[in-house]
């Protein structure tokens, strides 16, 4: 059964380009709507879990590095979804990163690195984990803490933008 061949760096290139344009949004600001919260964590996160799905040679020893080092991306893009700021504009929530909210992201990517080089060390295949899986429950971790956030606040949430 054949599938989609996507060239490795035109993906990477997909990639980037959402989520170099996520990240200017939300300097910017913009209205906090779920499908546009969720869309992206879950597309980048889909990628990654198809990536890794389509890898042969995984071990137990990748799957446990892979799956503990999701829910740490997941856990540090939560604490990132902390230093969203979040303020009523119009009467809808709006989104906008501030500097401790860049800070967090150094941090998360220290972080991060940091547990990549050890589950490498512990057995882990260099290339098991997918970047786009990371980036994906990372994003994914800072959306859902932005939404409970939001939903906290009792400000209602954008409604999706009609095209």
């Amino acid at each position: 059964m054949g599938g989609i061949c996507v060239n490795p760096w035109l993906l990477a290139a997909i990639i980037a380009v959402v989520v170099i344009a996520v990240v200017i949004k939300r300097m910017i600001g913009e209205p906090v709507n779920a499908r546009e919260l969720f869309i992206a964590p879950a597309i980048l996160t889909g990628i990654g879990a198809l990536s890794l799905i389509k890898k042969t040679d995984l071990t137990t020893t990748d799957l446990t590095w892979v799956i503990t080092g999701a829910a740490l991306g997941a856990a540090l893009g939560a604490l990132r979804g902390t230093t969203v700021q979040l303020v009523d504009k119009g009467g809808v929530l709006w989104q906008r990163y501030t500097g401790r909210t860049f800070l967090t992201l150094i941090g998360a990517l220290a972080v991060t690195a940091g547990f990549h080089v050890l589950a490498v060390k512990m057995g882990m295949h260099e290339n098991a984990r997918p970047l786009q899986l990371s980036i994906g429950v990372s994003f994914l971790g800072e959306s859902l803490m932005v939404a409970r956030r939001g939903m906290a606040s009792g400000i209602p949430f954008a409604p999706a933008r009609t095209r």
